[in-house]
């Protein structure tokens, strides 16, 4: 039964992991100091938002608190009335991102309520060491833990759940996902090593959904999330999904929802994928500088069409909005921005500039 304790373990063999985690606790790897640091707890909100935080640290390094809590839930997929049983940190697909400096520690209290079904973990693709944090903080339903680990490389990180064999893909293209943040000390830097400072940054977390279909081709429902196991792991193994979406559901960053900017700010899109390669491209703008794969110890490639985002990353963007008026930002797989759902809008505020572009003729018939 999928309710039962499965551990990672299953994955690579109980022994062998038991004794590479062994001496892992987390007294042995906390740092001699880290009781003596300053401390600051963040309280976490939904995507596309971001908390407040600084972009550039102002003192030493310190422990960030975090608090998420896990939350098994229905879940509409599309306007449709398509629904999933997703899993889900904090209630929302994607998770939240946070944002820490390199040599911060991160410090989460992982809550998994009596009322969920499952056993859930977190993987933290920004640490070191115990299957990303995934081998010390399984909590069955109605328990929490405590992980701490130090942010030692700046960049954009994902963060999934990795309950151990077939449960790992089923949890993370079920909403289990998110994005970590690790800012450089000293702030973002283009690639002459100028200060880059953005005016809002943006969570858009992409995720592909296997929803299983009855012999009519209806999409089924189920009245718990265990009772879904089976017919969805078949779908998922097609390896053809049935929604690619931003942040949840088809049209999420669209109409009332969309994103916003004005003319002269400049945008961080952090974008994230778990399980899937994607090509995030802003109609009507570019990347200006965009670390395709999330890591800002490298210098950003520059005026960037379209960029590749991995199954298993996180990749941002930073682009100055020049022109007014709707861009749509999208996978340029079209198919699956179009037809599955992978599409945003930004709502861009300001004076248009002729020079940039201008209809010199407007449509009409042709000349003859």
């Amino acid at each position: 039964m999928v309710t039962r304790r499965q551990t990672i373990f299953g994955a690579l063999g109980t022994a062998a992991a038991l004794t590479a985690v062994a001496n892992l606790t987390p007294q042995a790897m906390a740092a001699d100091n880290v009781d003596e640091m300053p401390r600051k707890k963040v309280k976490l909100v939904p995507p596309p938002f971001v908390h407040e935080h600084e972009q550039v640290a102002s003192g030493p390094p310190q422990v960030v608190e975090f608090e998420m809590t896990i939350q098994e839930k229905v879940w509409e997929v599309d306007d449709e009335g398509t629904t999933t049983h997703a899993m889900t940190y904090d209630g929302s697909v994607p998770g939240p991102m946070m944002v820490v400096h390199e040599g911060d520690y991160v410090e989460l209290t992982l809550i998994n309520p009596e009322s969920n079904e499952l056993l859930h973990n977190i993987d933290f693709h920004a640490s070191t060491g115990a299957l990303g944090g995934g081998a010390l903080t399984e909590v069955a339903p109605g328990e929490q833990c405590v992980l701490r680990f130090k942010a030692t490389r700046p960049g954009t990180f994902v963060y999934h759940c990795a309950p151990g064999g077939s449960m790992i893909p089923w949890h993370v293209v079920s909403g289990m996902s998110g994005t970590i943040m690790v800012l450089p000390r000293e702030g973002l830097k283009d690639d002459k090593g100028n200060p880059l400072r953005y005016d809002r940054v943006y969570n858009i977390g992409e995720n592909d959904f296997y929803i299983p279909r009855d012999e009519n081709g209806e999409y089924k429902t189920y009245e718990t999330v265990s009772e879904s196991f089976s017919d969805q792991i078949e779908t998922m193994r097609g390896l053809i999904p049935t929604h690619v979406v931003f942040n949840g559901k088809k049209g999420a960053l669209t109409g009332e929802n969309a994103l916003t900017a004005k003319v002269g700010e400049k945008v961080l899109f952090v974008h994230s994928q778990a399980n899937r390669d994607t090509r995030p491209h802003l109609i009507g703008g570019h990347g200006d500088y965009v670390w395709e794969t999330g890591k800002f110890n490298n210098a950003p490639e520059k005026d960037l069409e379209t960029w590749l985002i991995r199954g298993g990353s996180a990749g941002a963007a930073f682009y100055e909005f020049l022109q007014p008026g709707v861009y749509a930002y999208v996978n340029h797989n079209l198919i699956e921005a179009v037809e599955l759902g992978a599409t945003a809008h930004v709502l861009v505020e300001g004076e248009w500039d002729d020079d940039l572009m201008k209809q010199v003729k407007a449509p009409g018939p042709i000349s003859k």
